[in-house]
Parts: C-alpha cells; sequence; structure tokens
C-alpha cells in the first residue's frame, strides 16, 4: 500500500457512497458501493483475500469516492458509474445484454416487432427471450396466425403478406379499432400459453380443406398447429396464479459466481439465464449490482423471488415491484431449483476450464517460454487485404489469454500507400494503431503477431521502435499451400513448435481469424464501392437512397435478384424500373 493510499484512507467518511479504484494509467478498474465507505475500502488493504481480489489491489495505485445521502443511492450510482467507466473488474456488466422482447405496438394500426430495448411502456412486451431463435421463431409464428401490418410505414398498394391473409391491409382497406382489439386480446392469450381455442379453429379449418380436397392448404394448417405445439411444448413448470415472476439462485466457489435466473410469465416457467462471473467483491453486493443492472435493461416482473441467504431490504427500496424471499412451499422450491441449477453450471465450468486450459493459456505460456519473455497475456495480430493494389484495407483481431476479444477488433482503410506495397501498409496501420492508443493513454498488448515474413516484421518493428513501445514483435509465415508453416522472432529467426501441440494449433486458428477478418473487410469494401458505382447511373438516387438500398438488401447480388416490386419497397416506381435495368444490362452482369 503507498502513502497516498494510507492518507486517503484516513479520510474517508463513516458515509454511504461509491469508490473507484484506479490503476498505474488512472484507469478505473473497479466501481464498488458501500453502507459505510471508510470500512469498505479500508478492507480491499487488510485481511486475507481471494484470488481475484488480490490481483484487483495488487493493481490499485490510487482511488476516489462519491459520497450520498443513503445506500440506496449509492447502489444506483455504482450501476451508472459501471456502464460510464465499464472497469474490467466489473466484468459482469460488461457483456451483460438486452434480452429480445416481442413488442406490441400501441398505433392505430399495431404491429409485431423484436425490441431489446422495453423503454416505451406505452406498448405491451412479451419476454424476457434469452434464446433470440426462440423469439423469432415465436414472432413468425405470430406473424401467420394474427393478420398485423408488417411494413413500417403503410405503402400505397397492399403487398405479398395480404395475397398470404397475414395483413389486413390497412393501405387500401378501412380497418375498425374493435377488429385489431380482438387481435390484441389472442395475441396476449396465445403469449399467456392459452392455445386450445386457436388449435380447436386450426383443426377445424384443416379437416374442411381436406374434405374439400385442398391438400396445400390442409397442409398449410398442419404445419402451423405443429409450430404452436413446438413454441408451447417447453412450458413445463406451471402456477395457477397467472403471476409474472423471476426467481434468483447462486453458488459461490473457487472466486467465482453463478447467477441462474428463471422466468417465470403468466404463471408458467418459460425460460433461464445463467450468468458466471469472476468474484472479486462480496457475494451480496455482486448480486445486487447484478439485479439492479439487469432490471435497469430488461421489464420488471410483479415478483422477485430471492433466496433466504439475501437481504432484501435495499433491493425492495431500489426495484419497483415485490421482492419476496419464500420459506415454504413451490417457490421455496424454484429457489432451490435455481440454486441448484447454479451449483451444477459453475461444477460445469470448472471442468471445461481444466479441458481449456491447455489449449489457452497453457499454449500462451508455453509461447512465452519459446521467446525467453513474460506470458504475452494479449496478443495483437494484423493481415493486409488487397485485389493488385486496389480497395487496400487492413485487419486486426485481439486475443485475451489465448481468446478472441471481438470488442478490441479493428478495421483501417489504408490512406497513404498506393499500389501494392504491403510493407508500407503494415507500417500506416501499426503506426496507426499505437499512437492513438499512446494518445488516449489506452493499454498495450504484450505481443503484435504480423501475417507474413521478415519484410513485415521489420515494417512492424520500425514503427513499434520509433514509438519506444516494450512490445514483443512476431511473424506467422504460410507454406505454398497457405497453411500456417512458422513462427518467427523480431530478428527473423524460425522457432521451432510441434506441429501436433496446443501452441501450434492456437497460432494457426489466430492466423485463420485475422485473415478472415481482412478478408471479409475487404470484400464488404469492395462490394459496397461497386454497388455505389453502379448505382451512380441511375437518376434519382442519391447518397441517403444508396444507404437505404445497401441496408436493405446487403448485397449487390440480392439487388440483382430483387423483381421490380421488392424495389419499389425502397424506391418511387419509375427510380426502380431504371435501377432494375441498369441491374439487368448485360455490361454490368
Amino acid at each position: 500500500m503507498n502513502q497516498l493510499i494510507k492518507d486517503k484512507l484516513s479520510l474517508l467518511p463513516m458515509s454511504p457512497g461509491c469508490y473507484l479504484m484506479k490503476d498505474s494509467h488512472n484507469n478505473v478498474i473497479y466501481v464498488g458501493k458501500a453502507k459505510k465507505l471508510k470500512n469498505r475500502v479500508s478492507s480491499y488493504f487488510t485481511g486475507v483475500h481471494n484470488y481475484k481480489t488480490t490481483k484487483l489491489v495488487s493493481e490499485i495505485v490510487d482511488f476516489d469516492y462519491i459520497v450520498t445521502d443513503s445506500e440506496k443511492e449509492a447502489l444506483l450510482l455504482e450501476i451508472n458509474l459501471i456502464k460510464d467507466y465499464s472497469p474490467q473488474y466489473n466484468i459482469m456488466f460488461m457483456d451483460n445484454k438486452y434480452y429480445p422482447y416481442i413488442q406490441l405496438t400501441d398505433e392505430r394500426h399495431p404491429k409485431l416487432k423484436i425490441v431489446r430495448n422495453v423503454k416505451q411502456k406505452k406498448n405491451k412486451h412479451f419476454g424476457p427471450f434469452p434464446d433470440a431463435t426462440a423469439a423469432r421463431t415465436t414472432f413468425q409464428l405470430l406473424g401467420r396466425l394474427y393478420p398485423l401490418r408488417k411494413c413500417e410505414s403503410l405503402p400505397k398498394k397492399p403487398c405479398l403478406y395480404y395475397s398470404l391473409n397475414q395483413c389486413l391491409a390497412p393501405c387500401i382497406n378501412e380497418v375498425d379499432k374493435e377488429t385489431y382489439t380482438q387481435i390484441k386480446k389472442d395475441i396476449t392469450k396465445f403469449m399467456k400459453g392459452d392455445v386450445k381455442e386457436k388449435i380447436n379453429e386450426l383443426e377445424k379449418k384443416m379437416f374442411e380443406a381436406s374434405e374439400k380436397l385442398l391438400f396445400e392448404q390442409a397442409k398449410e394448417y398442419r404445419d402451423l398447429i405443429q409450430s404452436i405445439q413446438y413454441v408451447t411444448a417447453k412450458q413445463h413448470v406451471q402456477f395457477n396464479d397467472y403471476v409474472d415472476r423471476d426467481i434468483l439462485g447462486y453458488y459461490a466457489d473457487n472466486g467465482y459466481l453463478s447467477i441462474q435466473l428463471f422466468f417465470m410469465r403468466s404463471g408458467k416457467l418459460l425460460a433461464r439465464d445463467l450468468n458466471l462471473v469472476p468474484l472479486s467483491d462480496d457475494v451480496e453486493e455482486h448480486l445486487q449490482q447484478f439485479i439492479v443492472s439487469f432490471y435497469n435493461q430488461n421489464t420488471l416482473p410483479q415478483e422477485l423471488l430471492l433466496p433466504q441467504s439475501m437481504d432484501k431490504t435495499l433491493l425492495q427500496e431500489t426495484l419497483e415491484c415485490k421482492v419476496i424471499k419464500p420459506q415454504k412451499g413451490n417457490k421455496l422450491q424454484l429457489i432451490e431449483m435455481a440454486c441448484k441449477n447454479a451449483k451444477e453450471s459453475l461444477e460445469k465450468k470448472f471442468s471445461l476450464m481444466e479441458k481449456n486450459r491447455a489449449s489457452t493459456i497453457g499454449a500462451i505460456e508455453e509461447l512465452g517460454r519459446l521467446l525467453n519473455i513474460s506470458t504475452p497475456h494479449v496478443i495483437e495480430l494484423f493481415d493486409n487485404s488487397h485485389i493488385q493494389g486496389s480497395y487496400n484495407v487492413s485487419g486486426m483481431v485481439c486475443y485475451r489469454d489465448g481468446v478472441p476479444s471481438k470488442k478490441d477488433y479493428r478495421k483501417y482503410k489504408i490512406k497513404t500507400v498506393d499500389g501494392v506495397d504491403d510493407y508500407a501498409s503494415m507500417k500506416e496501420v501499426i503506426y496507426r494503431r499505437y499512437y492513438r492508443l499512446l494518445m488516449e493513454r489506452g493499454n498495450m498488448p504484450d505481443m503484435v503477431i504480423v501475417d507474413g515474413g521478415l519484410g513485415q516484421i521489420h515494417a512492424a518493428k520500425e514503427i513499434i521502435d520509433s514509438l519506444n513501445l516494450p512490445i514483443v514483435i512476431c511473424g506467422l509465415a504460410k507454406d505454398d499451400k497457405h497453411s500456417t508453416a512458422m513462427l518467427l522472432d523480431s530478428s527473423g529467426q524460425q522457432i521451432p513448435i510441434d506441429s501436433k501441440s496446443n501452441l501450434f494449433f492456437l497460432l494457426t486458428r489466430m492466423q485463420d481469424e485475422v485473415h478472415r477478418y481482412a478478408i471479409t473487410f475487404h470484400k464488404n469494401t469492395r462490394n459496397k464501392s461497386m454497388v455505389s458505382s453502379l448505382l451512380d447511373n441511375v437518376e434519382g438516387i442519391g447518397e441517403k437512397r444508396k444507404k437505404m438500398l445497401l441496408k436493405h438488401f446487403k448485397s449487390l447480388k440480392k439487388m440483382k435478384e430483387a423483381t421490380i416490386e421488392e424495389l419499389q419497397e425502397v424506391l418511387p416506381i419509375k427510380v426502380a424500373e431504371d435501377l432494375y435495368k441498369v441491374l439487368h444490362n448485360d455490361n454490368n452482369s
């Protein structure tokens, strides 16, 4: 503990508030809340802690704090500070996601959507769906069963869905409010699992179609019935009170916390969400952080059930729902089931971690030993891509302890190089990447691996040395079959690696990934440029309509496959017809 921290600890108040732990680069690495700041912050620097907390404390060189009027205010402030700073030791919130919901809009002509933001309270929301595939399947089924509009804005003429009886076509028909009210009620009943009436209706239609020898139509009704049964089959645990409730269970062991959340809607257990996170603080505080953060992003249920071991007082003050700690009966059994699942998930996690360690951490440690350096925990790889110097781009991927960190991936369009010059392109992207990190005081990687031989290594090393950065440079060379062949150190010397070792397989995966990333970026850049160039030949298409077409059709191939009617979904009819002619001109094929 340095003198600055000792002096600050002596001045801390016995008040509620939040504290922000900082590292040697002045980065906020952890945010916490306390009922009494002096006691809580001082506890980090005294006594024995688990591995995660010990590692956190070893990196702390300074801290700040904010005093609040109550512990409730401290908890809410803590969540906002975590969102602002994304501290590395508050890992559980960095990857926290918005779950998909099915939204029934409150409009004159309502429609169904899949959304992740449920802030618009006037609309009705069904969910959450931790499984996005289940959300899409249910959404598609509802679209076939209930004829609400599918378009964002009403067109001038009916679309294909009208001919399929999947839309009431409010664009040409007057649809009364009573019709929409009934459809909304039917959708709500369906989402509550009350599907018997709908299945009976479809079965009747199926038999009628079959008697009239309309077998294709009968098959469609049969498929709809099977889809309904599939979507509702997983609703296996049920209460008779039709209450929306979430059930929290947890299990902590070996520096990790497993949090299991069950979602019960209208009395039926529909889905679950699992979170496995490193534990660097008090279990109770982690759980409070998780719960408040989760419900800042997702809809609150009517009830939240907690295990007996948790204190519900603060959460009851913070959340606008009933917080219950069941002591007996079915609700207690749900808690026990959630905790059992949390324990099993954590034990499975440990088992998988042990198996994966050799292929990731173990391989990275071996790489450090071969190069006589400390284990390179953060590795960044670069690769260039172009066609004879055209559409010249570069991609960078990042691996942390042998695992891809996709949020750190970067794309670069080469700005200063004309024609084919891989070495100059490498110099440009290396300089842009690490000069920017220097200016922003970002964290540097331990190692940079370039895709290529001695020339690329020298190009990267020249820039790294000019910036005076302590980053190890290596190169990955391929053989004549374009397979990973050898690892070269910064002087171009080959590092012998067993081709059957975990390290060799890891380096191969890394090289394949950076190549895939660069190639994909190059293809997308080239396609967008070609589409843009082609669209310049069509009167009535400017920058705004170019973007609309690319967003709608994604690629030139899909645009060429589109009919004039499909092009009219984005463009006026005359412009759509002109574009269709240009796209199907033999010179543009």
